[in-house]
């Protein structure tokens, strides 16, 4: 993966120990008996970017730290002679650090971020991924502590002086805004905040999405927006067996929503969804695709260059929108009563308000064409305009990162935390991993793979004894610091206490589950 283009910083600016921020307290030297050689890491996020690099961490830091260590290591010096340097002269890594705890800090009280939160309730599998989260917080040097949540209840500062390493793996928790008239208006929300919705996610669990129009207009194209059609269009008995929230259900049970659009500014080509969950949004039960062969006019000779995997999509898209479908097909598309549909070279210019200005009633939008090639085309506007009235305005267009803490640098631009390769640029022992990293692209397994290589980096620099040397006192410091602010964590096994219980709930109607949607139940719950 290609890193960004910061400048690197000068490790030796770094000093070896920092003094106590004003005001912090209790000290952290009285919890440092039982710790003093343990290398102590912080993980502040429990999506799959953390777990992730909690797992790596986990499994490598123990391999490395026990290998005969010279200055001949790439890690070092990059040089192929051996020096032969005695031990003691050694940079500290095996016998200062035999072995490593990662705790990993997560502001909601229950864990697996975006796996919880983000994953369609029709997507069962995906969430596999969650036992082997699960394995890594069941072992001995990993500990979970939600309901923490950093920036608030303790400062990265903070955390910085009670680790070896901190690595922010908090993922984009926020959305990009339309930036057009009209965006403001009841009845447009963003895509993310939908998905919240029915996923349970608690800060939009009060959602209350207006699906009493019988027009949904969805602003862009890529998975996210098709999740988003495909859970407006599925019958909703085919979402009971789901961990849909209760509240989502009954909603969905009452929409009139007939007909979703997906808007997107540039064409077929530049598409931002994958094959999956195209074919399911094709396949979907009482639903039929419309699409206008006009966009694809020409596109068979383009597509014969292109990558394999945009070369099959394209081709799908092809065929549905210009073949004749066969007739156990038609009459499934003759019967439904539900439609959606992609509208290409459109760009959003303005939401259209209702006569009396209350609520959205449509979307402006601007015609474009496409300039340039390859990677570089982009859409500009012809002139003419067209307005699509819709009941339901849903933002698509992009997650983004927050600000996690003054003393952490962050382009606001790019909605990512500078970086060199998961090393956070100027600020030595802090690195990120996932979207906070590289932006919000990508599936799961890429996520993997960008947190392997953070942790990577964070075992490059202890080999090369670039984290410091000297015990760290890791959780017990920060318990200290919260119980002091009145702010009670929420263990692994807590959140098991809270699993078990949402089980127990979902029983009765059939479903894997009922999420818990209230953060103080949840704590009540635990007796907090």
């Amino acid at each position: 993966m290609a890193s960004r283009c910061w400048r690197w910083w000068g490790w030796s600016a770094w000093p070896r120990t920092r003094p106590p921020p004003a005001g912090s307290t209790p000290s952290f030297r009285h919890h440092l008996s039982t710790q003093e050689k343990t290398l102590q890491i912080c993980v502040v996020g429990s999506g799959p970017a953390g777990f992730y690099t909690a797992q790596h961490l986990l499994k490598r830091v123990e391999t490395l730290c026990s290998q005969p260590r010279v200055l001949n290591s790439p890690a070092l010096s990059g040089e192929g002679e051996d020096l032969g340097v005695p031990p003691h002269q050694l940079p500290p890594c095996s016998q200062q650090h035999p072995q490593a705890h990662v705790d990993i800090y997560e502001k909601q009280p229950v864990p697996f971020g975006l796996v919880r939160f983000g994953v369609a309730p029709d997507h069962p599998e995906v969430k596999n991924v969650i036992n082997t989260f699960t394995q890594t917080a069941h072992s001995g040097r990993c500990a979970f502590w939600g309901n923490v949540e950093v920036g608030r209840d303790v400062t990265v500062p903070e955390l910085r002086e009670a680790y070896h390493a901190v690595v922010l793996s908090y993922g984009a928790e926020d959305h990009r805004a339309l930036e057009i008239p009209g965006e403001e208006l009841p009845g447009v929300c963003s895509a993310r905040a939908f998905v919240g919705w029915y996923n349970g996610l608690p800060e939009n669990r009060e959602l209350e999405p207006d699906l009493s129009g019988d027009t949904a207009v969805i602003l862009g194209q890529g998975n996210v927006a098709l999740d988003v059609a495909r859970i407006l269009l599925t019958p909703p008995e085919h979402l009971e067996r789901t961990d849909i929230t209760k509240a989502a259900l009954g909603v969905l049970r009452q929409s009139r929503v007939k007909t979703v659009w997906l808007v997107g500014r540039r064409g077929p080509l530049q598409v931002a969804f994958t094959i999956k969950e195209l074919r399911e949004m094709i396949q979907l039960p009482g639903a039929r695709p419309i699409l206008d062969p006009a966009d694809f006019l020409g596109l068979q000779d383009k597509i014969k260059e292109v990558p394999r995997p945009r070369k099959r999509l394209t081709e799908l898209l092809l065929r549905t929108a210009t073949e004749k479908p066969g007739p156990e097909e038609a009459a499934r598309r003759a019967s439904a009563s539900r439609a959606w549909g992609l509208r290409f070279f459109r760009s959003p210019q303005q939401v259209l308000p209702s006569p009396d200005g209350r609520r959205a009633a449509g979307v402006r939008l601007a015609v474009t064409r496409l300039e340039g090639v390859g990677e570089a085309t982009r859409a500009v506007p012809t002139g003419d305009m067209e307005d699509l009235p819709c009941g339901l305005v849903l933002s698509s267009v992009g997650y983004k990162s927050r600000p996690v803490d003054p003393s952490v640098p962050f382009d606001s631009k790019l909605g990512v935390i500078p970086n060199v390769e998961g090393r956070v640029m100027d600020v030595p022992g802090l690195y990120c991993s996932g979207w906070v990293k590289r932006g919000p692209t990508g599936v799961i397994a890429t996520t993997m793979t960008d947190s392997f290589l953070t942790g990577q980096m964070l075992l490059q620099d202890l080999k090369a004894g670039l984290l410091p040397s000297g015990p760290r006192p890791g959780y017990a410091a920060i318990q200290a610091l919260l119980s002091s602010r009145g702010v009670r964590p929420v263990s692994f096994s807590d959140w098991e206490k809270l699993d078990a219980e949402e089980v127990a709930r979902g029983q009765g109607t059939g479903k894997p589950r009922e999420k818990l949607v209230d953060p103080q139940e949840m704590l009540r719950l635990l007796g907090h």
